[in-house]
């Protein structure tokens, strides 16, 4: 075993909005985690150890405008080309040429686009729950906009300041529970029950989180730690990820249609709706991933999925990690 498998260190490392805030554990390689929403660095805590151990400097990050990373207050401060640079910053900070980057949710897209971006940089790139879909097509916000009839799909429910931060800031550890519970396997909706991904006509989306215990992965300690960053700093920084993805569409019109054509992996879960609203963007992996090197879907899994299937996660990555 690395003989500095066991030891973790928080660092801040500068970046253009200020500071990265990051933690690291092992030496070797280096593997960048970048988390989604609405998590922290805290979501890769079953990976730090198994990626150390391996033989790889892991290093995961507070992504701009969570924890103890900046949080401009300019919404377009949190568009995607700024978040692929402060992954650069990091990877110059931390005295390394280049890096593996693997992301899970909106972390996939920012991993997803650091390896467009920057392959200079990047030299293979990771993917967990969300698959990658390449720039096109119509602005986003107006996708979206036509989901769900009646109801309001959550990424449009998110894009007007402050609404969203209402319903979830009187209550941020009840509302982080709830919405943990409706994306895990073993506590999510039932089929044929209200979508929790939609909001109803003057309703919120904690009307549709189950009413239940946390899910098994989630202990109470575990959801202390989300809780406290997230009523330390506010929703908003999270939230304005969502509202620049109109910005982003502009700013990535270059690289429409891309692929990727790095090393990449994907693992999503078979419960997940992100895999299964999206099958068509992993059917096209030939196409849009032409350095696949593993796809893998977890059945019985959920959208956490690191968090779900740590045991499963950390053996793909790194049989992955040693297959490069």
């Amino acid at each position: 075993m690395n003989s500095n498998a066991t030891e973790i260190t928080h660092r801040l490392v500068p970046s253009a909005a200020g500071r990265v805030h990051l933690v690291e554990q092992g030496t070797g390689p280096l593997v960048l985690l970048v988390h989604g929403f609405p998590e922290s660095w805290y979501s890769w805590r079953h990976q730090l150890p198994v990626l150390a151990a391996a033989g790889y400097r892991a290093v995961a990050i507070d992504v701009r405008g969570y924890g103890r990373s900046s949080r401009p207050a300019a919404t377009e401060a949190y568009r995607m080309l700024d978040l692929v640079e402060d992954n650069v910053a990091v990877v110059r900070a931390l005295g390394e040429e280049s890096a593996v980057v693997v992301g899970h949710d909106w972390g996939a897209n920012i991993a997803a686009d650091s390896a467009l971006v920057r392959p200079d940089v990047f030299r293979a790139v990771g993917l967990l729950s969300v698959p990658y879909t390449p720039r096109g097509g119509p602005r986003p916000t107006d996708i979206f906009a036509g989901m769900g009839g009646d109801e309001e799909f959550y990424v449009s429910y998110f894009q007007e300041p402050g609404r969203a931060e209402a319903e979830i800031e009187p209550d941020v550890r009840g509302w982080l529970a709830g919405f943990y519970a409706a994306l895990s396997a073993g506590t999510m909706p039932a089929p044929g029950a209200p979508d929790p991904h939609f909001v109803g006509k003057g309703g919120t989306l904690r009307d549709r989180f189950p009413k239940g215990g946390l899910p098994g992965w989630l202990s109470e300690r575990d959801l202390d730690v989300y809780a406290g960053e997230f009523e330390r700093t506010g929703l908003t920084g999270a939230l304005n990820r969502y509202r620049t993805m109109d910005r982003d569409w502009e700013d990535l019109a270059g690289f429409d249609g891309a692929p990727i054509s790095l090393p990449s992996l994907f693992v999503g879960g078979g419960l997940d709706a992100s895999t299964t609203w999206l099958a068509d963007a992993i059917e096209a992996y030939p196409v849009t991933l032409p350095g696949l090197v593993s796809s893998h879907l977890l059945d019985g899994c959920g959208h956490w999925i690191q968090q779900e299937r740590p045991d499963d996660v950390n053996r793909i990555l790194v049989d992955w990690l040693a297959a490069l």
